[in-house]
C-alpha cells in the first residue's frame, strides 16, 4: 500500500475505523475474536492508522484495539478520543464532556483499556459548549507535556475552533465525516456540522472549509465515513436495519430518501466500472484526491473488506472520473 505522512511518521494511505466492530452498526454480527483477527491483518497489510473512542461500545472498542495490538503496538498509529461520554448503552445515548478534568481522568482510562504508555494522536471528540475549548485544549497539550499523548486532533470543528486551539497547542488532525454524499468540511453550504446523535443542529452554515484549513497548517484531514455508512458501497438497498443497527433512525436511510440517493451510487458504480474495481474504492479514493494530507479511515469488520479498503490507496481517478464524481448530486436528507 502506498503511504502518506502523518506528523513526521509514514502511515498506510487508508487507516481503519475501529468503531463499526463494537457499536452502532448490526450487533448480530459482532465477533471480538474476528475484528482481533482483523486488526492485525490490517497491519500485516500496511493499514497502520487506527481509530477508536472510548463511547464506542463504553470502552469495549479501546480494550478490543489494546487486545489487537497486544506486541504490536509499535506498528501502529493509535488514535482515540475523549469529550463524549455514554450515558445509555442500550439507546447509545451520548453526551459532551470535556472539562479538564474528565480530559485528565478519561485519558487514564484510554491508556489502561488500550494497553499501552502513550496515545499517537488524542481528539477531542466534540467541543463542549458548557466549557471553553481554551481550558479543554489546555488540558489536552498537559498530557502531551506529561507524555501520555504524543499529538492532538479535533473532530467535527469548525475553522475557526480549530484556528483557535492551534494558536494554544499544534493541531495534527481533524477528524470530520467525509464522503461523495458529505461534504460540510469541504465548505459546502447547508451542512449540519458537530453533531451527534441527539444534538441540536449546530446550524445551515457549516464548518467552512475545513480540508483547506488543515492543508495550509500542516494538519493531517482524516475522513470518517467515507463510504457513507456503507451506502456508497452500492450494497445498502433497502431501509431495513436490525434494531441495533443506528442507521434505521438516520434520515438520509429512511424509505424515500435512501431510492433518491441511489442516484449517487449509480455515478459511483459507473466510474468503478471503468476502473474494473469497486464502488468502495472509488468512493475512498476520491476522499483521498482531496490532498495528501487526507487520511480516510473506512470502517469493516470483514476481512475482505478490509482488502478491498487497503486496496484503494492504489487507485488513481482521472481528472475526468473526478469532474463526474463531484458532480454527483447532494444527499437527500441529514446525517443524524
Amino acid at each position: 500500500m502506498r503511504n502518506r505522512n502523518f506528523a513526521g511518521t509514514p502511515v498506510g494511505a487508508v487507516g481503519l475505523g475501529c468503531m463499526g466492530m463494537s457499536w452502532a452498526y448490526a450487533e448480530s454480527e459482532r465477533d471480538d475474536n474476528a475484528s482481533v483477527a482483523l486488526i492485525r491483518e490490517a497491519l500485516d497489510l500496511g493499514v497502520t492508522f487506527l481509530d477508536t473512542a472510548q463511547p464506542y461500545g463504553d470502552g469495549h472498542n479501546e480494550t478490543l484495539v489494546g487486545r489487537a495490538l497486544a506486541g504490536r503496538r509499535d506498528e501502529a498509529v493509535l488514535a482515540t478520543k475523549t469529550g463524549l461520554v455514554v450515558t445509555d448503552v442500550a439507546t447509545m445515548k451520548i453526551a459532551r464532556r470535556a472539562t479538564p478534568e474528565h480530559v485528565k481522568a478519561s485519558a487514564e482510562d484510554s491508556l489502561r483499556r488500550l494497553g499501552t504508555d502513550v496515545i499517537d494522536l488524542y481528539y477531542l471528540h466534540r467541543v463542549d459548549p458548557a466549557v471553553p475549548l481554551a481550558d479543554t485544549w489546555g488540558a489536552m497539550a498537559g498530557l502531551v507535556a506529561a507524555g501520555k499523548v504524543r499529538r492532538l486532533g479535533l473532530s467535527e470543528v469548525s475553522v475557526a475552533q480549530a484556528a483557535e486551539a492551534h494558536a494554544i497547542h499544534p493541531v495534527a488532525a481533524v477528524q470530520s465525516e467525509l464522503s461523495l454524499w458529505t461534504r460540510d468540511a469541504m465548505g459546502a453550504p447547508g451542512g449540519i456540522a458537530g453533531t451527534v446523535p441527539g444534538d441540536a443542529p449546530a446550524g445551515a452554515g457549516g464548518p467552512g472549509d475545513v480540508v483547506s484549513w488543515c492543508a495550509a497548517n500542516g494538519a493531517a484531514f482524516v475522513p470518517y465515513s467515507p463510504l457513507g455508512r456503507g451506502f456508497l458501497t452500492g450494497t445498502v438497498t433497502s431501509a431495513d436495519f436490525e434494531a441495533t443497527d443506528f442507521r434505521g433512525g438516520n434520515p438520509r436511510f429512511q424509505e424515500e430518501a435512501l431510492r433518491a440517493n441511489l442516484r449517487i451510487v449509480d455515478v459511483v458504480r459507473a466510474v468503478a466500472e471503468r476502473h474494473g474495481v469497486t464502488p468502495a474504492q472509488v468512493a475512498i479514493a476520491w476522499t483521498l484526491a482531496q490532498g495528501d494530507h487526507v487520511l480516510p479511515i473506512p470502517g469493516t469488520k470483514k476481512a475482505r473488506y478490509l482488502r478491498d479498503n487497503a486496496a484503494a490507496a492504489d487507485l488513481d481517478l482521472t481528472p475526468a472520473d473526478l469532474a463526474e464524481l463531484d458532480a454527483v448530486p447532494a444527499a437527500v436528507g441529514g446525517r443524524y
